[in-house]
């Protein structure tokens, strides 16, 4: 649920009939066809619009337009009407990165200038981009947005800004490299046969040729300047009579010809400019509106309506400009309207007559109703900012069914919350909250704490029969979504359910993303029942209101519930919903689906699509600022590279994951960290390291493992009949399927065979629904020959064979690497030795030319404590214990 577009915005400016054509320039512009950035920089009035809409409608080039304004300043706005601009000439172009940007979570903005690029790349036809008014962009993000396109532009796009003030762009880099076209002020002066040609043909004065060129002088060829003059002399018998007493050196004649130009018009037209110049955009509901029209009165003041008048000031060129052919919408010319505004705020309100009276708050009250009425809530809430209007401003802010901080308003909101007092904020304690909302929206975390407190030391100061239960289950419930980041269940159990306890049942926004906190904490805390409850209330509320990024991420947490019950069928469903809800391109959460269907095609030995998945899933998951997500993701690319029997490269991997979590504390990753590197440990013979691991993260099915390969069976079957009935009594289906086959190889190592095929048949019961594969290959030979047993015994179910061929295709991989390694470094497979890695090569090639861990670190890219471990592994494998005895011996082994 979004604010919709407005179309005005995206249209190019009316071509007016009468213009002075300027071919000099055109030329100039048509060079830009050949540079990234046409800049078109010049003070207000001086035909900077004009121009650029004469260039594009004579050179027929396709043009996305986009007229901007300060509430574009929000990014999520700016981008959605970018995109909006270039689908008017490309329709198909960026359909999914609308949804993208929208996003609560919206990912960095390279990432999205990324994408957008890479679809503007496909389209072979060149283009025209052209931003318009772009000095009101104070957003340093959105700058930093327009600095990366630019550096990356692809040679068939071309941009033109049209701006009062230089932009903060490196101008300089595009102008050595001969890329950059600009046109200054200086630039877009009329020279003499242009003003002479605007005067007579445009204007229809006669004036002397000195007269002329004196009115060149006193206005510099400031086009603004010129029609000023123009429009003043239109009302002199005598136009070189008014040159005469015309002194353009007066630094008032701005308002000197303002008033020429007021006092020639009739009372109704100073009245109707003067009431309707506050709004950045009129249209003829929208000034019936203002001055009340269509309500019957006894006394009408007015005899005309909007549309009319409207259109009397366009054809007698009055500094206003169409913005849609069907000539619906327009906005004065900015500089008109600042000097009518200049005038308005001279004094608190226009006296006209005295029926006529409308103070500049009433306006902007009028209007902001007006915008509310046609669904245009974020004008309708900076009409009541303007107002002064802190109630009505509130009320939209709030915004009906959802928050208008989720369609496009985060910028907007956080300017005018923070311009209120605290007497005024305090006054409506729901400000707070919004304020508290906003920052958390737009990942001020710090900030917003201290707004909660205030909310709630305003509501102890109100009556009780005034505290609104609503308010505070909402300050609840932003508690609890804080204590995500942190995955501090017990908070965000205590706060959900303070929440829920008091919102209204029809706050359906803030009910569904609580439940969903609620299900996450459930989670953590291993309630897996209570979490699916959680989820599919969030999921039901969320899909009701349409709250898309909820419902995504109730659907995930759905998916989890269902893995984790052996349904894989199931949860590879709701991953790949979540996967259509994302878009192309993703939205960044869209991680999380990706990750989990890496897990599910994992288990069904599914390698080359698992990897596929993990990829995206990394890719996605960097989109996101210090969360353990990237982590997550790169550990499953890791699970599968072991998998595919690439120890050494597993091995570094993992070495780098587990650094990673422990030195920013990702306590909840660990336990996943642990098993898989355990078994990439055990794999290489580096038994000790497993053993320390195990037991220095306290992790069962490690330690089992351990004390397994270390021929310890009875310790080992203890420790997992202990797994096995905890899995059991939880009702934790995963752990049960893990514990029961790790059993079943510890009784044939222990020599009780009976009981080593009744748990591995048991589990290929429970594992056969959901198609389980990689949890029987990665326990390894030992389950192969019970199954080998099985099938001797006459069981030839489907379900067997296909572990039997996993397992077969396992060992032919394996085989593969082996030949892969030998055939790239045949000297090492005939060493005396355990083959060295092609990474262990080249350390030892580093080591031999004297360099430090640390340089071997910056060479090869690769983390100090990893090549650490390259150091320990070598020199294991060549029996040595200094470096010097390493080289020695690669010299003589013929490695060097």
């Amino acid at each position: 649920m979004y604010a919709p577009i407005l179309s005005t915005k995206l249209s190019i400016p009316v071509h007016r009939s009468h213009v002075v054509d300027r071919p000099r320039l055109i030329v100039r512009l048509d060079k830009g066809m050949y540079a990234k950035l046409i800049l078109v920089s010049a003070p207000a009035g001086s035909g900077k619009t004009l121009l650029v809409n004469q260039w594009v409608k004579s050179s027929l080039i396709p043009t996305a337009w986009l007229s901007l304004e300060e509430a574009d300043n929000d990014l999520s706005r700016f981008l959605t009407y970018l995109c909006a601009s270039l689908q008017t000439i490309f329709p198909k172009l960026a359909e999914g990165i609308v949804g993208f940007v929208q996003s609560s979570e919206p990912p960095p903005v390279e990432t999205v200038i990324t994408y957008l690029l890479n679809e503007i790349s496909d389209v072979s036809d060149h283009f025209v981009l052209v931003l318009d008014d772009y000095h009101l962009m104070t957003s340093e993000v959105i700058n930093q947005a327009l600095v990366y396109l630019l550096r990356h532009i692809p040679p068939h796009m071309h941009l033109v800004m049209i701006t009062r003030q230089q932009p903060k762009l490196p101008l300089a880099r595009l102008r050595a490299k001969g890329e950059l076209i600009e046109l200054r002020g200086s630039d877009l002066r009329f020279n003499s046969p242009e003003i002479s040609e605007f005067l007579d043909r445009v204007m229809r004065l006669k004036l002397s040729k000195e007269n002329i060129a004196l009115l060149e002088e006193r206005t510099e060829g400031w086009v603004a300047g010129l029609q000023l003059a123009a429009l003043s002399m239109q009302g002199f018998s005598d136009p070189n009579h008014f040159m005469e007493t015309f002194s353009g050196t007066d630094p008032f004649v701005l308002d000197y010809l303002m008033e020429e130009i007021l006092q020639g018009l009739t009372e109704q037209v100073q009245n109707f400019l003067l009431k309707t110049c506050m709004l950045d955009r009129l249209c003829g509901s929208l000034c019936d509106a203002i001055f009340d029209i269509g309500e019957p009165k006894e006394h009408q003041s007015v005899d005309f309506i909007g549309q009319d008048m409207l259109e009397w000031l366009e054809q007698a060129n009055l500094f206003i400009i169409p913005l849609d052919n069907e000539r619906r919408w327009y906005r004065y010319h900015h500089l008109f309207a600042d000097l009518l505004r200049k005038r308005v705020h001279q004094t608190s309100s226009y006296a006209g007559k005295a029926e006529t009276v409308l103070s500049v708050t009433e306006i902007h009250k009028r209007a902001s109703i007006w915008f509310e009425k046609h669904q245009m809530e974020l004008e309708a809430f900076n009409h009541a900012v303007a107002a002064a209007d802190t109630y009505r401003a509130s009320n939209l802010l709030e915004g009906k069914g959802m928050p208008l901080l989720f369609r496009g308003g985060v910028v907007p909101a956080l300017q005018w919350l923070g311009s209120l007092s605290s007497a005024e904020l305090d006054s409506i304690p729901s400000l707070w909250v919004m304020y508290a909302a906003a920052l958390l929206v737009s990942g001020h975390m710090i900030d917003v704490e201290p707004k909660l407190q205030s909310a709630e030391q305003a509501l102890q100061d109100m009556g009780p029969d005034q505290i609104d239960s609503d308010l505070i289950g909402h300050i609840a419930s932003i508690r609890a979504t804080l204590a995500v980041s942190r995955h501090d269940a017990d908070t965000i159990i205590a706060e959900s359910l303070h929440a829920l306890q008091h919102l209204h049942p029809h706050n359906l926004p803030i009910r569904a993303a609580t439940a969903w906190t609620l299900g996450y904490a459930y989670q953590l805390q291993r309630k897996r029942a209570e979490a699916e409850l959680s989820y599919l209330e969030s999921l039901a509320n969320s899909t009701q209101i349409g709250h898309h990024i909820i419902t995504m991420m109730a659907t995930l947490g759905v998916g989890n519930i269902q893995e984790s019950n052996n349904q894989l069928h199931l949860a590879a469903e709701s991953y790949q919903q979540v996967l259509n809800m994302a878009g192309k391109p993703p939205l960044p959460i869209a991680c999380e689906a990706h990750l989990g269907l890496a897990r599910v095609h994992y288990e069904w030995n599914n390698l080359d699509v698992a990897m596929l998945h993990a990829q995206h899933s990394v890719q996605l998951a960097h989109q996101f600022v210090q969360t353990d997500r990237v982590v997550a993701s790169e550990l499953w690319l890791a699970r599968v590279t072991l998998a595919k029997a690439d120890l050494h490269k597993a091995d570094i991997m993992l070495d780098r994951i587990n650094e990673t979590a422990q030195r920013l504390n990702f306590t909840k990753e660990l336990p996943d960290i642990t098993a898989a590197y355990v078994l990439a440990l055990l794999r290489q013979g580096d038994l000790k390291k497993a053993m320390r691991l195990s037991w220095d993260r306290n992790h069962a099915l490690s330690q089992a493992r351990v004390l397994l390969r270390q021929g310890n069976t009875l310790e080992a079957l203890g420790i997992m009949e202990s797994c096995l009935r905890l899995a059991i009594t939880k009702g934790f289906k995963d752990e049960q399927l893990k514990a029961t086959i790790l059993l079943a190889v510890i009784h044939e190592e222990h020599g009780t065979r009976t009981q080593a095929i009744e748990f591995l048949t048991e589990a290929m019961t429970m594992a056969e629904p959901a198609g389980f594969i990689r949890v029987f290959v990665d326990e390894g030979v030992v389950v192969h020959s019970l199954l080998k047993r099985i099938t001797a015994r006459g069981d030839s179910r489907l379900y067997l064979l296909q572990l039997l061929a996993a397992f077969d295709e396992a060992e032919n991989i394996r085989r593969e690497i082996v030949v892969e390694e030998s055939n790239i470094h045949p000297c090492v497979s005939k060493l005396p030795i355990d083959p060295l890695s092609a990474r262990e090569l080249e350390v030892l090639h580093l080591i031999a030319q004297g360099r430090s861990n640390r340089e071997i670190s910056e060479i090869l890219h690769i983390a100090l404590p990893t090549v650490k471990g390259h150091n320990r592994i070598i020199f294991d494998k060549m029996q040595v214990k200094r470096r010097t005895e390493a080289v020695a011996k690669a010299r003589e082994w013929k490695l060097l």
